[in-house]
């Protein structure tokens, strides 16, 4: 089933009213159409129109619940109209959406756009069983890239304990796999040496697939598991089918969002602007995949269920804000 909205416009307008951003959760939560308890699962409920919540006749404490339970967006005072375009925004926007653009966008604080913008950072992260590569696949470029100021350049008291300091003058390093013609997954990596390296090829990569690397004298152990091809970018950057344009590319986005939009980004959050980015280029417009906007902004907000940041995680206080590669 597809649903009516198709810009960005049409989004502004629709959200406004409470009784399309109800119903748009309910089809986007629940397929067939019945809500359910998120505390007992029951399906006997009443809206409160004027409260904004559903009302459960369970036999628990919350009796009462809205639909943002459940989701990033739960525990949250800002509404829906406004959490649905926010969604929108930064599931098209090609280089980023600022905490600053979306403050003034929405009529919240900017601190409350920085705290949201990371909210539908983590709906954006997707994991998968399925490995890139394999047999009837193009071959699979990878590639480090350094991002961010120096550390040493930093104060002493805004300096990372135990953020990686190798490889790239004490850059953030992000490993990135880009499947040719298919789909790209990056990751912060602690330093480009093979302890790092090893373990997230064979965790995302099939046995027996073609790479493609550059000259860095620490890929030759993939020798055992892969097939390597490599180019040396001291003499050329293309050699027939053998380069690594393709992540490259990711790259250039990848850092124009950073270094244009965001313009400082914390090393504890960087892991969230590569999902983002990567959220987007697997999400584009192909030949074999036409997606629109819309279609990003559904797929985003399919996944926004059984997914929680709060405060004190994104502030480094307590927990971790992201998974393993």
């Amino acid at each position: 089933m597809e649903y009516a909205v198709k810009t960005l416009q049409q989004a502004i307008q629709h959200f406004a009213d409470p009784e399309n951003c109800r119903k748009f959760m309910v089809f986007m939560r629940w397929p067939d159409g019945t809500p359910r308890c998120p505390y007992c699962g029951a399906t006997k409920l009443t809206w409160l129109a004027k409260a904004n919540v559903y009302r459960c006749y369970g036999d628990h404490k919350k009796q009462k619940f809205s639909l943002k339970v459940g989701t990033v967006f739960e525990d949250s005072p800002i509404s829906l109209d406004k959490w649905l375009p926010a969604v929108w925004l930064l599931s098209n926007a090609k280089n980023g959406i600022s905490s600053y653009e979306l403050h003034r966008a929405l009529g919240v604080t900017q601190k409350t756009a920085w705290f949201m913008l990371h909210r539908i950072r983590v709906a954006m992260e997707t994991s998968s069983f399925m490995k890139l590569g394999g047999s009837d696949s193009g071959p699979v470029e990878i590639d480090e890239t350094f991002v961010g100021g120096k550390v040493k350049n930093m104060h002493k008291s805004r300096r990372p304990k135990d953020y990686p300091t190798q490889g790239g003058q004490g850059k953030a390093i992000v490993l990135g796999m880009l499947e040719r013609g298919g789909r790209v997954r990056a990751k912060v990596i602690k330093d480009r040496t093979k302890v790092q390296l090893e373990p997230a090829l064979k965790n995302n990569v099939e046995d027996g697939s073609r790479i493609i690397t550059d000259e860095f004298s620490v890929y030759p152990f993939v020798t055992r598991q892969y097939i390597h091809e490599v180019i040396n970018h001291a003499v050329e950057y293309v050699d027939g089918h053998i380069h690594t344009n393709g992540i490259e590319n990711f790259w250039s986005l990848l850092k124009r969002g950073i270094n244009g939009t965001y313009v400082s980004v914390e090393p504890f959050h960087l892991d969230a602007y590569v999902v983002e980015q990567t959220f987007r280029y697997n999400n584009r417009a192909t030949k074999d995949n036409p997606l629109n906007d819309a279609d990003r902004f559904m797929l985003a907000v399919s996944q926004i269920q059984g997914k929680r940041l709060t405060y004190a995680e994104l502030t480094g206080k307590v927990g971790e804000t992201s998974g393993s590669f």
